[in-house]
């Protein structure tokens, strides 16, 4: 309904023609645009109602006390949510907000659009089941590896204050009845997408733009010529692109058809997949330059070490 509705905004009211890279770059803002802002408005709301049944307190120590546990919790909750990297910065607003670890929050964040359940379907479906499970395996560790160490780095002090968990769960401030439950998220939820929906807008305006005029023959010619360096660039070139992973396996599947190996393929798809300009931008809101720069890194890094590694075991997983 809401591809529909984008459809019939862009191309029966304003009259663009589909055909044309503008009206497709538009046609991709406002889908993307409102997409995400429903998105963040009701999570954010649904995390928020939750919030008051669950003290912050003892969800922080609950976190804490399980170790790796809790890296491989967040992981895992992050397979499981179907979001790509920008739809998933809803609930890590809310986990930052509720004084989750920040590590367990940046493992999430990092799993939620590297592994959900149609990219693995399409994985099965154009690589078959072991490069599926190596992949999914690599997903869970550059998501744990990341948090570990940005959890390690001790990087708090760089989230934006109004961002900083209060010392007093905010859920203790709120009455047992439902209606202030509700009301209580219903606020959460505004405050929030008050403060961030420009730099939604921004960031999906940037990523229709790369989506729409960055040729795909254009990347595959860079990677190609790049020998030992293919997975560095492959990642960096992901890295500030943005598209779906309906979008993004098939270009995968079609550098390695073409004779980009197997690593660097998914290196390049796991960098668009789980790292965008768009999403840097939204989470400006929440963190200052220097922590951003940081998570970027550590995972660039982290997928840039599995690249290597599925490029050495390519003749053993496509056997």
């Amino acid at each position: 309904m809401l591809l529909e509705f984008a459809d019939w905004l862009v191309y029966q009211i304003f009259h663009m023609d589909p055909a044309t890279r503008l009206g497709a770059a538009v046609n991709f803002f406002v889908y993307d645009s409102i997409k995400i802002l429903l998105l963040l408005f009701g999570m954010i709301f649904v995390i928020g109602v939750l919030r008051t049944f669950l003290p912050q307190e003892k969800v922080k120590a609950w976190m804490e006390t399980k170790g790796i546990g809790g890296y491989c919790v967040a992981a895992f909750f992050g397979a499981v949510t179907p979001f790509c990297s920008c739809s998933s910065i809803p609930l890590f607003l809310s986990f930052v907000k509720a004084g989750i670890p920040l590590g367990a929050c940046f493992a999430f964040i990092v799993t939620s659009p590297l592994i959900n359940e149609y990219l693995v379907v399409l994985l099965l479906g154009f690589f078959g089941w072991k490069i599926t499970v190596v992949y999914v395996v690599s997903g869970f560790i550059v998501g744990i590896a990341s948090g570990m160490v940005l959890d390690k780095l001790k990087m708090e002090k760089y989230l934006v204050e109004d961002m900083v968990p209060q010392s007093q769960s905010e859920a203790t401030t709120v009455s047992g009845s439902f209606k202030s439950r509700v009301v209580f998220g219903f606020q959460e939820a505004v405050d929030i997408v008050q403060k961030i929906w420009l730099w939604v807008l921004v960031g999906v305006g940037i990523g229709a733009a790369i989506h729409n005029y960055v040729a795909q023959e254009t990347i595959q010619a860079l990677i190609s010529k790049t020998g030992i360096f293919s997975v560095p660039i492959a990642t960096v070139i992901g890295v500030p692109m943005y598209g779906s992973c309906a979008a993004i396996v098939p270009i995968a599947v079609v550098l390695f058809q073409k004779g980009i190996p197997l690593g660097t393929s998914l290196a390049f798809m796991m960098a668009v997949a789980a790292l965008s300009l768009p999403e840097a931008i939204m989470l400006r809101r929440a963190m200052k330059l220097r922590l951003i720069l940081i998570f970027f890194g550590i995972t660039t890094v982290a997928i840039i070490l599995i690249g290597y590694l599925l490029n050495y075991l390519q003749n053993i997983l496509i056997s």
